[in-house]
Parts: C-alpha cells; structure tokens; sequence
C-alpha cells in the first residue's frame, strides 16, 4: 500500500456537491421530455441523461483534481478504461436508468474517490427527490433535503429483527431468502438505485443484500456515506468489498449498518 499525498475531503465534498447537483439538473430536463432509449453492448439501457450527465461531471472533476484519472460507467461502456493506481473516481452518471424510465424517481447520480481499495468519498444525488447524501472517511456522513443539512448514522438492529431493503429492479427473491434464512427479519422493503445503501447509511434499514451483478460505480458513492455513517458492505464470503478490481464488476455483497 502506497502513501498517497492528503487530500482536503472536507473541501472536496464543498466542491463536488454543486457539480453532483448540476448533473441533477441535467437529468431532470430530459427526464421533462419525451426521451429516448437505446440498448449498450451489454443490452443495459441508456439515455442522453446518463451520457450528458456523465459529461458534466467528467468535465467538472478535471477542473477540481485533473491528477485523479476517473473510470466512469459511459466512458468504459465506450471502451474508455484508464489505467487507475491506488486513487481514483468511480462514476455512475445515472444509477437506476430503469427506475428513470419507468420514472418513479427512485434515480441516482453517484460520485465517489477510491484510495487503496476503499471508497473513502462519495456523493449520492436523487434529483427527482431533491435528497444529497453525503460523507467520508473521519468526517461522518450527512443528507441534505428540503429540511436542510443533517448528520446521519446507522442503527443498531432493532429488537424485533432487521429490516431489510432489496432492489427493485433486480430482485432475485429465492437468494434473498436463502441469504435471510434464519436471520430475524422484521419487514422488506424495496428501493431503487443507490439509494438502498442511503437507506442503511441513514438508519432506516438494517441491511441490503444484493446477490446478482453489479459494477463498483453502481456502489461506491453509497459504499462511502454508508462507510461515513458506521456501516459496512462485505462481501457475501466475508471480507469487506475492495475497489479496483479487475474489469470493475462486484461479487455478491451485504450492506450492513453496523460494521
């Protein structure tokens, strides 16, 4: 493990929430019209939103530290895939493409800066909701709503059991009840996007499994705020997840609230 020059992240989440918020507005002018939706080389579906979005925060992240190469979920669709050492930004434009379709707002744009395998940053923005989480490594996390800014934490599991929140567009239900058997569960909910380790981080859920396929952009801005509010995410094996891995894609994984 290099020792990597510091980093003012205090300064660098007053930076990026703008620039996350820009990218909010971006999103939300399409999500206004009549869109279009075409298929990537993976039949995943895709909009101008994510393509445009992705564009100001690739543009806004060169201005803030152009030292930190970003792999973002477009660019590498595209073929673009830097080469990352022990530092660098993971960007989904657009996490939830099909809840933006189906427009039930349940739609993220997600920032987050990796060093050494951890996401030690992140930035979860849901537009059409108007909620900012934020939060990293030694500073806590936080969300910003139309009440304005406030501290968040994970809970403990309460006495009757866990809650649990699943994904909403990938929900595999006979692994999730392999993965809870035997595990007290008060209720299940579901969610989309990033937003279900916001969920955790903010200690309205317990835990989120997810036991399908996911790429590391999907969860590692949420990754970060939940790390920031006590959480965790291990991976279904046991070890805590790790960043920059090859080809980029997840195992299996568990979002806990309490590490």
């Amino acid at each position: 493990m290099t020792t990597l020059p510091p980093l003012n992240l205090a300064g660098l989440l007053n930076d990026l929430t703008p620039l996350v918020r820009d990218a909010g507005k971006v999103i939300m002018d399409i999500y206004a019209t009549d869109f279009d939706v075409t298929k990537k080389g993976d039949d995943s579906p895709v909009t101008a939103a994510d393509q445009r979005a992705e564009a100001v925060i690739l543009a806004g992240l060169q201005r803030l530290a152009p030292e930190i190469p970003v792999v973002a979920e477009e660019a590498v669709a595209a073929g673009n895939i830097p080469d990352v050492g022990e530092r660098f930004w993971l960007v989904d434009p657009l996490d939830g493409t099909k809840e933006f379709i189906s427009r039930n707002g349940e739609f993220t744009v997600n920032i987050a800066l990796v060093e050494n395998g951890r996401p030690i940053l992140g930035l979860v923005f849901a537009p059409a909701i108007d909620r900012l989480f934020g939060g990293a490594e030694g500073l806590g996390a936080w969300v910003e709503d139309g009440d304005g800014r406030r501290a968040i934490a994970t809970r403990a599991v309460p006495a009757e059991g866990l809650t649990v929140v699943a994904s909403r567009s990938h929900g595999d239900e006979s692994a999730l009840d392999a993965f809870l058997a035997g595990r007290p569960v008060a209720s299940r909910t579901n969610a989309g996007s990033s937003l279900k380790l916001c969920l955790v981080a903010e200690g309205v859920a317990d835990v989120y499994p997810r036991l399908g396929r996911t790429m590391e952009w999907d969860i590692a801005a949420g990754d970060a705020v939940l790390r920031a509010a006590g959480g965790i995410v291990n991976t279904v094996a046991g070890p805590v997840l790790r960043y920059g891995k090859p080809g980029f894609d997840n195992p299996h994984f568990a979002a806990w609230g309490r590490a």
